[in-house]
């Protein structure tokens, strides 16, 4: 079955998992199998006056609607291209006196358009809205509980000259957004800013260890508005090369986990026992729980304990950067790594979780060569765990070359950011803002390099006058969120 755009593609039932998507001709690493525009998508209630709520880039100054002052906008542009979605939300806003939650907005939003285009299948999808997964059976009383609540919030705000909708459908469309409502990010990709459904999307299975990847491609308003390319919309990107007839998957967990950990989050979050062939076999399990080797093993004791103190630690982490004690983080981190070190092997998913933390921290704070060497020790240990074109992976080397650049570390730099370019051109595209970025970088350190590898004391008089003049590039603050993940679950 193929429909607009989605001619690549087919539906299939996939044994043991439901529907799937399956590839109908080849693809090559990079490739984008197909791009989906959002069916309906709201920002989150806190970022809802920073982000637009047509393309959900970052924006310095925005337009405010005169009419709900509620919602913003970058520009005529994507005022203009918003008003289909945003017409009925004005008036309801209004009406209602406030805005309610992003949930309550999204099931909204995907009411009217069933209002006005019906509920079979909109231009360019391959299942409708009411052939979408929506869990509801499976809740737990808790979550039983929340979609009452949000049911009844929703009810308060529905307006009554609107087309009205039956309990059971509006729990239905809740559960549709808990199970399939897609994150999306800001131009950059580093930050959760919304919530999405692309039915397409929500078709593929998934995989922990996968042959595609999802990107969120905010689009480009400078360009002509009627040309595809303009619109946002999601990438579903190959990773590796893919033949007619295999299903495409994603990952809707980080991988980095061992198997256990991630069957019960995708048990907890999606509903379902994944059956990959890295759970049933518990590929890379040995090297996320790598012990040191040689004559002084440690006793499985002693590694026991270490884990705790680590888990304890992550703990007391979390806490002083909500408060943003950096000092403190690092102090905890440096603490961590000498307990860590004479018992944990490279690739030990907890010395990685803290070498991640304590480069990203110390980069912040401008100590940057200790921040180099731990990124360095981060990201020998990712390569041997991640798929080679994973893209946090790809984030990662990048972070870690850039931090090499400002610790004078010329020659690593460069190598670092060539080859998260080499990534992130596969899982992001050659247009995509932070490949572009990269870019830049890349053809930057290469001409330094060159500089540096003719005449090593000049480059570094040129590069220490350089930098008195222009105030240092401050790495972005830390945040508490790793990368944002796949699919957006409401905690």
């Amino acid at each position: 079955m193929t429909k607009g755009g989605m001619e690549s593609v087919e539906v299939f039932t996939s044994e043991g998992k439901g529907r799937g998507l399956k590839a109908q001709k080849e693809f090559l690493p990079g490739d984008v199998i197909f791009a989906e525009p959002a069916y309906a998508a709201v920002v989150f209630d806190s970022l809802t006056h920073v982000i637009c709520h047509t393309c959900f880039k970052r924006q310095e100054r925005l337009h405010r609607c005169g009419q709900c002052k509620f919602a913003y906008y970058c520009d005529r542009t994507c005022q203009r291209a918003a008003w289909l979605n945003h017409k009925n939300e004005c008036s309801a806003i209004k009406r209602h006196g406030k805005a309610p939650t992003e949930n309550i907005r999204l099931a909204a939003r995907i009411l009217w358009k069933i209002e006005r285009e019906g509920s079979g299948l909109a231009e360019g999808c391959l299942v409708s809205i009411d052939d979408l997964q929506n869990h509801v059976d499976s809740f737990g009383e808790e979550e039983k509980k929340d979609l009452r609540t949000d049911v009844e919030s929703f009810l308060e705000f529905w307006p009554p000259q609107s087309q009205q909708f039956g309990v059971q459908f509006i729990s239905h469309i809740f559960g549709v957004i808990s199970c399939n409502g897609f994150t999306l990010s800001d131009q950059r990709g580093l930050q959760a800013v919304g919530v999405g459904i692309f039915p397409n999307l929500c078709q593929a299975n998934h995989d922990c260890w996968p042959n595609c990847t999802v990107i969120f491609n905010n689009g480009n308003h400078e360009a002509v508005r009627s040309m595809f390319h303009t619109q946002m919309r999601i990438e579903l990107r190959a990773l590796s090369k893919i033949s007619p007839g295999d299903e495409l998957t994603v990952s809707y967990v980080d991988f980095l986990n061992v198997s256990e950990e991630r069957r019960k989050q995708l048990k907890k979050q999606y509903y379902f026992d994944c059956a990959c062939e890295h759970c049933k076999k518990q590929i890379k399990d040995d090297l996320m729980l790598a012990v040191k080797e040689g004559e002084s093993k440690p006793s499985a004791e002693m590694v026991k304990e270490v884990i705790q103190f680590s888990k304890d630690t992550l703990e007391k982490i979390n806490k002083a950067r909500m408060e943003g004690l950096y000092h403190e983080v690092v102090k905890l981190c440096r603490e961590c790594l000498k307990k860590q070190e004479p018992v944990l092997g490279d690739t030990n998913i907890y010395l990685l979780r803290i070498l991640s933390i304590a480069s990203e921290v110390l980069s912040y704070l401008q100590m940057f060569e200790e921040a180099a060497d731990y990124a360095k020790r981060m990201v020998d240990g990712y390569m041997k765990i991640y798929h080679p074109n994973n893209a946090q992976l790809g984030m990662a080397v990048m972070r870690a070359g850039v931090t090499h650049w400002h610790a004078g570390l010329i020659e690593a730099g460069h190598g670092l950011i060539c080859k998260a370019y080499a990534i992130l051109l596969i899982t992001h595209g050659p247009s995509h803002p932070i490949t572009k970025d990269l870019e830049v970088m890349r053809v930057q350190t290469e001409m330094e390099l060159r500089m540096f590898q003719q005449n090593e004391f000049m480059y570094y008089k040129m590069r220490e006058a350089a930098l008195k003049n222009q105030k240092i590039q401050v790495m972005p603050e830390p945040s508490n969120e790793t990368s944002p993940s796949l699919f957006h679950k409401k905690e």
